[in-house]
């Protein structure tokens, strides 16, 4: 699964990285080094015609559900069951999305306790994994956008720790999994696989970062 992660690129970078054309105002950007479900997550959509970037909650909250809180049981969604899940299937197939990222941690059991784990691409680059986002309305009116982060089967590096992982695409893949246009779950289901284990870099980091009230650099070293 993913329950934490990071984000502390600059602004202008992942403009760059992700091909924006439609950005947010740049002081709403903030960086986080302990991102938790249910906090807003940056991501990117196409509109069809240009990528836009801004925030989601975590936790992806369907057009029926009668309240947020089944966001809470919805921050992952696993690759293999998309298209047959009620929760997923809408936006499998209509709202896709990228959520940037620079890394993402996971918990090693070991010795009766739990371990946490940085885990990042060498190249340092932040990276987008694929996630599907909603939007619903409450009963009192207010509309909230959320989104989820799809998991798929852990590589070799990542089983050591987990025996899942998050889905990260392939750069040249993104504008495929973002195309509003396209609805065929056959091609998008090949583009969610593991990520090339000689690519990623893995090491064991502080246990603050158990706590989402941590939130600094030091966190990964």
């Amino acid at each position: 699964m993913c329950g934490r992660f990071t984000l502390f690129s600059t602004y202008e970078t992942l403009i760059k990285r992700f091909k924006i054309e439609a950005a947010m105002d740049e002081t709403d950007y903030k960086v986080s080094y302990n991102i938790a479900p249910s906090q807003q997550v940056l991501a990117v959509i196409n509109d069809g015609s240009r990528n836009r970037m801004g925030y989601l909650r975590w936790g992806l909250i369907p057009s029926w559900a009668k309240d947020l809180s089944v966001g809470y049981k919805m921050i992952n969604a696993r690759a293999e069951s998309l298209s047959e899940k009620r929760s997923f299937k809408h936006a499998y197939q209509k709202h896709r999305c990228l959520i940037a990222a620079d890394a993402f941690y996971e918990w090693k059991k070991a010795k009766g306790e739990k371990r946490p784990y940085c885990i990042k691409l060498k190249s340092n680059e932040p990276f987008g994994f694929a996630g599907l986002w909603e939007s619903w309305r409450s009963p009192e009116g207010k509309l909230v956008h959320s989104c989820t982060i799809i998991t798929t089967d852990a590589n070799e590096a990542v089983s050591a720790i987990h025996e899942r992982m998050p889905v990260i695409l392939k750069p040249e893949d993104e504008k495929v999994w973002l195309d509003p246009e396209l609805h065929d779950t056959y091609v998008l289901d090949k583009l969610l696989t593991p990520y090339n284990t000689e690519a990623m870099a893995i090491f064991e980091v502080s246990k603050e970062v158990n706590s989402p009230k941590n939130n600094s650099p030091k966190l990964i070293g």
